[in-house]
């Protein structure tokens, strides 16, 4: 979707500042924003797509206006409330008044480092071969859906190269609305700094993405 996430070369923001030294966390509260995002995540209610599309749902001003894990907060409080977990009362209370929807599992202290260790492998079979090979010339798609994608506004409708074929994976555009994994080879697909921000553009940059399939065709 086209949301206030989607910055990529969007002029009156300013520039990137990366912060010197930058520690994990700049607040306590942050370590727990963190650490609720991560337990809840674990109930198996929802995947990592859905939760990237409910933070992407959060309305302009207040997403440009929040501090990164206050937009994950933010995420978690839809997430809670569409799965029946916890209802909006709830939530600006900080304190339960109903019995609401049973976890899966639950992420106990004992089993976090275990759990963390193994990750969240999302490469998966598909039943064909790459559509595209290394050094191909093709050309992105041009969508503008409402739903979830992960191919960015800046890089739509771009002329590149296919730089390397990375494998098999869950296609986050139908995974993130429960319509199945649907894996769809993935592609490393380079662009001129010209063909993505125009004439002007430093000659000596390149831009890279992933692409997953259906998001390219031929050039």
């Amino acid at each position: 979707m086209n949301g206030p996430h989607d910055l990529g070369g969007q002029m009156g923001l300013g520039p990137v500042a990366p912060e010197q030294n930058e520690p994990y966390f700049h607040a306590e509260w942050e370590k727990r924003a963190l650490g609720i995002t991560l337990s809840c995540g674990a109930f198996g209610a929802w995947t990592i797509d859905e939760s990237r599309h409910a933070r992407e749902n959060i309305p302009p001003a207040d997403y440009l206006a929040a501090s990164y894990y206050e937009i994950w907060i933010r995420g978690i409080d839809m997430l809670l409330e569409r799965h029946g977990f916890a209802t909006r009362a709830e939530l600006m209370s900080g304190h339960a008044q109903q019995a609401g929807a049973v976890p899966k599992r639950v992420l106990k202290a004992e089993m976090v480092s275990g759990v963390l260790a193994k990750g969240g492998p999302c490469d998966r079979p598909v039943g064909t071969a790459p559509l595209f090979v290394v050094g191909e010339t093709v050309k992105t798609k041009n969508f503008n859906p409402v739903t979830h994608t992960r191919l960015p506004r800046y890089a739509r409708a771009r002329t590149g190269m296919v730089e390397a074929v990375q494998g098999s994976f869950v296609f986050p555009d139908d995974n993130a609305h429960g319509n199945g994994e649907n894996p769809q080879w993935l592609y490393t697909v380079v662009f001129d700094g010209a063909e993505i921000w125009g004439g002007d553009a430093d000659p000596t940059l390149t831009v890279s993405i992933d692409a997953w399939e259906s998001y390219l065709e031929p050039a």
